[in-house]
């Protein structure tokens, strides 16, 4: 079955670039002091804090790989932000950028050639690899190589090179084409593509041992695929299976071990080069040991062989073990054993070791720390695009350096305390009972923040100059907060709809979608893979796996796993047919979802109103009661809070929320007057918030949980995206599936004693659910740029601007997203 694959967008700046750009930097943004430490370690979105060990300095956004040059006095970055991608230098010893050259694109690989006079740079969807000249501590683009030829300059390419080597003799580049599962050998004097082999799904890294063998790691299967050489021809060794989804590798000093990082499953497997087997398998979970969740990426060896350094992306932390002769390859020690881990920035994603002193490079950096240089609310813009206003534009990377030789026991025990208390590893166990709820309803709404809806209750901390939906549009949406709790300080993990639907059914995201997202919503050619399809395909239809799918699945997942009955309406579904507007019905496109989904509801669609979602789920109600059973989990999609913006002819942005509102409160209505409410609790909250205006956090969002048994208090405690989901787990006994649910703060402390079982009834607002944009002006001229066929295809920032134009006026100066400072976040936990 086929469903759309690319989603495109218009990031001018980045993508009508015909030359690459250098850029000397100004120091003002990249010195050792260019941002003072907070006194308290910030609270990221998911929950966790930072904590780090080391001093940091600020680099360039997202750095997924990093090499040091051979006179190691500069450390090459490989930038994979939204906003920015390209190859960046670091002076290592003052940590100041000392130059930045902008790519069009540039996806995970860089590597020095032999002759460490030459860096080679992957260029993602431009399907070639740049090739830079090295001298006097700077690079200077001398050409390009194309892996693949495109049809043209401005269309995405179908390779998307990768992980990148050299031959042992310079002669060939060897470049995973990432798109394209195979592995492309290039003749480096003549450009030439010598051969093309099968390398797997998703081909990340590639390695060259001493013998000129080549590894390549299959990031969307289990497999590392090794090539023997042969008169520059390669020829394909039997796979080596690894764990689930491996990507980094690294070779050790003598040779004789390879070591790969399978994130996904929280495994690190050594490969005996002579053999070509796994000889042992290193465990890096956290304590709560549920198969996934510390996500180890980058790799460091000790000088000698004997300790092992993994950057852990999801703890925020790099993990050391000392490796037994068998994973070294020698020595003397019998065991493998983890000796602890520091703390370090959000998301290490690789690692250099330079003397005795870790460069642990961290591709998100300092969180959400408040960023004075970023657009604040008040800030005069107009519409043009502004990439740093936009939440995924403004995560920045920062080295963080830890010397090896203080890792002794006592210091290293010290450090593992930091990072379980900045994980919350060490939190108590939670107290306070919850009620007799049999039935769980989970609705998942589209982007809106806290302001946006509820900056108008005065019982909550809200900014009304960033209201966009008052009552007259939204009546329900009050009416059940005042009755069943308002909570003023709810944040939603994710960035955007990619990870959000991820988070808000795994309460995880994978490293495979952390590291594509940026590309994919800057439009670099990466297809939308994030909610079961992967290249537009339902990968389990091919017998293949979900290379975004988090290794213990979904909330569906548990409930098949414990025997809850389940029912889904609208998530991950994909349409029927071949005629995506009308389609014979909707399919979930998870083998368990395919026997426990509602074919008539609708999955995202703009053009449907969710009152044809609430009838599908009213008329299906109506056969539970009949049936005297309902599921006791249900997971319902009601998207139209996202609008269509300013688009010509469609609903006004107030239109669409007002028919988001009455979806809403009609289904409560109907709920409320059953013999299912007194046992059933509904969690409504959105996947993300689309960085819209919040003058807390662009992050803080809406909650409700709606309830006889829910309590009509003010909650100002932090709560987030996991931790609902760890209410809802506790509730109908469920299983955690990641530490960040598993580690949550379920809430305990909303639930009344006894029930009040009066019924709800839906409010009508006041606002036109028809009203329609007009056909022509400013904001229907910009809206032609949006794509609003898929969630979050659109351009975001520019989507908020026109939302603002549209209920705000010209007048009214837009304000950028801002970010909840950590003492704020501490004092409502």
């Amino acid at each position: 079955m086929h469903f759309p694959v690319m989603r495109n967008r218009t990031v001018p700046q980045l993508l009508q670039a015909a030359s690459l750009i250098t850029t000397l930097a100004s120091c003002t943004n990249s010195s050792p002091s260019a941002m003072a430490e907070p006194k308290v370690p910030p609270r990221l979105p998911t929950g966790v804090r930072l904590d780090p060990a080391g001093p940091r300095t600020d680099v360039g956004p997202l750095p997924l790989a990093a090499v040091v040059s051979p006179d190691s006095s500069h450390i090459l970055l490989l930038l994979n932000g939204w906003r920015q991608q390209g190859v960046q230098v670091v002076n290592r010893k003052t940590g100041a950028v000392t130059q930045t050259i902008d790519q069009p694109a540039a996806f995970i690989g860089l590597t020095f050639a032999p002759d460490g006079r030459t860096v080679y740079a992957s260029g993602g969807n431009t399907d070639v690899v740049y090739r830079y000249d090295w001298a006097a501590s700077k690079l200077a683009l001398r050409d390009s190589i194309i892996v693949r030829a495109r049809p043209n300059p401005r269309s995405n390419g179908s390779s998307y090179p990768a992980g990148l080597a050299t031959s042992r003799d310079g002669r060939l580049l060897y470049v995973a084409e990432n798109l394209a599962d195979s592995l492309a050998v290039i003749d480096i004097a003549t450009g030439a593509v010598l051969q093309r082999v099968a390398a797997g799904r998703y081909p990340y890294g590639v390695l060259v041992d001493r013998d000129g063998t080549v590894y390549v790691s299959s990031w969307g299967t289990k497999h590392i695929h090794p090539f023997a050489t042969t008169a520059d021809r390669l020829v394909a060794l039997p796979p080596i299976t690894v764990a689930r989804h491996p990507s980094t590798m690294l070779l050790n000093a003598d040779g004789t071990r390879i070591f790969a990082v399978s994130a996904s499953t929280d495994q690190v497997s050594v490969i005996d080069v002579k053999t070509r087997a796994v000889v042992s398998t290193l465990r890096d979970p956290t304590p709560a040991n549920l198969g996934e969740g510390s996500a180890p990426i980058g790799l460091a060896l000790s000088p000698d062989g004997s300790r092992l350094y993994v950057t852990e992306g999801d703890n925020n932390a790099v993990a050391v073990f000392a490796l037994s002769a068998r994973s070294a390859g020698s020595g003397t020690a019998t065991r493998d054993s983890l000796l602890g881990r520091a703390p370090v920035g959000w998301y290490p994603a690789s690692i250099l070791l330079v003397d005795d002193t870790l460069h642990v490079i961290d591709a998100k950096g300092r969180g959400t720390a408040p960023n004075p240089k970023l657009p604040q609310p008040g800030a005069t813009t107009g519409m043009e695009n502004r990439p740093t206003s936009y939440a995924s534009g403004q995560i920045n990377g920062t080295i963080t350096k830890l010397a090896t030789s203080s890792f002794d026991a006592p210091t290293l025990a010290a450090l593992s305390g930091r990072v379980a208390r900045a994980n919350n590893w060490d939190a108590p166990a939670a107290r306070g009972g919850m009620p007799p709820i049999k039935h769980v309803i989970y609705i998942i709404k589209e982007n809106r923040t806290y302001d946006q809806v509820f900056s108008d209750m005065p019982q909550g901390d809200g900014d009304t100059t960033l209201l966009f939906f008052p009552r007259t549009s939204s009546p329900n949406h009050h009416a059940l907060a005042e009755r069943f709790g308002l909570y003023d300080r709810f944040f939603v993990n994710a960035e955007v709809s990619a990870d959000g639907h991820n988070w808000s059914t795994a309460a995880y995201t994978t490293d495979y979608t952390q590291k594509t997202v940026p590309s994919n919503y800057s439009g670099r050619g990466r297809s939308y893979d994030y909610e079961g399809t992967n290249r537009g395909r339902v990968p389990s239809d091919d017998g293949d796996d979900d290379v975004a799918e988090p290794a213990n699945g979904y909330l569906w997942d548990l409930a098949q796993k414990k025997g809850i009955t389940f029912r889904n309406f609208g998530e991950f579904v994909a349409p029927e047919g071949d005629n995506d507007d009308a389609p014979a019905g909707y399919r979930g496109v998870k083998p368990f979802l395919v026997k426990n989904t509602s074919r008539e509801f609708p999955g995202y669609n703009l053009d449907i109103q969710d009152q044809r979602r609430a009838d599908v789920w009213i008329r299906e109600l109506g056969g539970f009661v009949s049936k005297g059973e309902m599921p006791q989990l249900q997971i319902l999609r009601l998207p139209n809070d996202h609008t269509a913006g300013a688009s010509a002819n469609k609903p006004t942005p107030r239109a669409h929320f007002a028919d988001n509102d009455l979806a809403l409160g009609r289904i409560i209505d109907a709920l409320s007057k059953t013999k299912f409410w007194e046992s059933t609790a509904v969690f409504v909250l959105e996947d993300d918030a689309q960085a819209g205006p919040d003058h807390v956090d662009s992050h803080r969002s809406l909650l409700l949980v709606i309830s006889p048994w829910v309590r009509s208090d003010v909650q100002h405690r932090f709560v987030n995206t996991t931790d609902v989901l760890a209410t809802m787990e506790a509730l109908l006994g469920l299983d955690a599936l990641s530490p960040f649910d598993h580690y949550g703060r379920p809430l305990r402390e909303i639930w009344r004693a006894a029930p009040d079982v009066r019924p709800y009834d839906a409010i009508t607002p006041t606002q036109s659910l028809t009203q329609k944009n007009p056909p022509r002006g400013t904001g229907a001229i910009e809206s032609r740029k949006l794509d609003l066929r898929y969630e979050d295809v659109a351009e975001e920032d520019l989507f908020n601007r026109i939302l603002w134009y549209t209920i705000k006026g010209t007048t009214v100066p837009y304000p950028g997203p801002t970010r909840m400072s950590a003492a704020e976040v501490l004092r409502n936990r």
